[in-house]
């Protein structure tokens, strides 16, 4: 795989949500103390994110339409500074709520245009480069809480660390200047008789998995502290650290997930992806062993990895060169996940308790399985895929 500045370009962006994204998490709860809110009105500022993601989905493709690809991406990386702005400059939940809806519709606009553009760039091996990219924003953004937390203890306060991403993103703009994007591919009406706005079935079971994987992987990450503190009695500290060989794993998972597609078949990488997760899910979820939960965690992260970029590609390839309206709807399925996955597991835990909560995961995950056996397309005019290999 040929790596251009367009490409390099793509990545760096990625990087950039990520850093903020993964910064964002830990500063939720500072932010929540600075304004003397309950966790509930805390955690509003999640969903507000996620609904960014939904209105990125529904309004995407229009604005590539309309504005064309390196404006839409350009202008979201402007309004993602604003709303991080207007996130850690504001001193009342309304407003501050407002910045993080505003970071995660233009953060979601820069995801959504830049993935498009990085699959129709390469091709077959699309979503090995996504996985690429994304191998390289968790690395970064892994990095983002302890800069947070670095700039809380010398004493500059956790905005201080949030607001990084402006630098990151100014200097992305003075390295990339000049670096243009291709314009979506022309869609031949003959060959989409549906019309050019619709997506193929293929496309929407791809989207089914995208959306339960997704919720998998926030579920985890919201909740598996909590069930590490309630069930193992592991103090904040400790669970935290445990939680952390998720991160890892899914950080390690990338980077080999994306030499793995230039071998195997897509299907085949997520397929046993899928079985990974489920069975580092099994080992987590049935011990009561710190150490054996930590490995546990890094095996799921193993498997959840990949999801993402992979499906992604996936659900663009099945899209038949719809690459920029696919993106746009798996925004929308992202966005749905966020909000609601972890929200249903957080209600059934109150029901029945964390523990027996968690077992809405292995029927997402068989889900996810159903979804890709049953969704294998065929070749479509002016698709990016061929047989799902990317040799």
């Amino acid at each position: 795989m040929i790596r251009t500045r367009l490409t390099w370009l793509v990545y760096v962006q990625l990087t950039l949500y990520a850093y903020f994204l993964y910064g964002f998490g830990p500063s939720v709860n500072l932010l929540r103390h600075d304004l003397g809110v309950s966790r509930a009105l805390g955690g509003l500022h999640g969903t507000a994110l996620a609904g960014g993601a939904v209105i990125a989905g529904l309004t995407g493709r229009w604005a590539v339409t309309r504005f064309g690809r390196g404006r839409v991406l350009w202008f979201g990386i402007g309004g993602l500074c604003v709303g991080i702005v207007g996130y850690c400059s504001a001193t009342v939940l309304p407003l501050t709520l407002l910045g993080a809806l505003v970071a995660g519709t233009c953060g979601s606009w820069v995801v959504n245009t830049a993935n498009a553009a990085l699959m129709e760039e390469h091709g077959p091996r699309g979503p090995g480069a996504l996985a690429e990219g994304n191998a390289l924003a968790a690395l970064v953004g892994a990095v983002a809480p302890l800069v947070v937390g670095a700039c809380v203890g010398i004493g500059v306060g956790w905005r201080a660390g949030v607001l990084v991403t402006l630098v990151l993103a100014v200097a992305a703009a003075f390295v990339f200047r000049g670096v243009q994007l291709p314009a979506p591919h022309p869609i031949d009406p003959a060959d989409h008789p549906d019309g050019a706005h619709s997506l193929p079935r293929a496309f929407w079971i791809t989207w089914g998995v995208l959306v339960c994987t997704i919720g998998v992987e926030f579920c985890l990450s919201l909740w598996a502290s909590d069930l590490l503190g309630s069930r193992d009695r592991l103090s904040p500290g400790v669970a935290t650290a445990v939680w952390s060989g998720l991160l890892v794993g899914v950080a390690a998972s990338r980077f080999v997930g994306g030499r793995l597609t230039a071998h195997l078949p897509v299907d085949t990488v997520l397929i046993g992806a899928l079985v990974t997760l489920f069975v580092g899910f099994a080992i987590f979820w049935l011990t009561t062993v710190a150490w054996l939960a930590a490995v546990g965690l890094f095996i799921a992260g193993m498997g959840l990895g990949v999801q993402y970029p992979l499906t992604i590609g996936r659900a663009i390839a099945a899209a038949g060169g719809r690459s920029d309206l696919a993106s746009a709807r798996a925004s929308l399925g992202a966005g749905l996940a966020v909000g609601l996955g972890p929200f249903l597991l957080g209600a059934l835990a109150d029901r029945y308790g964390s523990h027996t909560a968690f077992l809405m995961v292995p029927v997402l995950i068989l889900l996810a399985l159903t979804g890709l056996a049953v969704s294998r397309p065929a070749p479509t005019p002016g698709s990016l895929q061929t047989n799902w290999s990317l040799t």
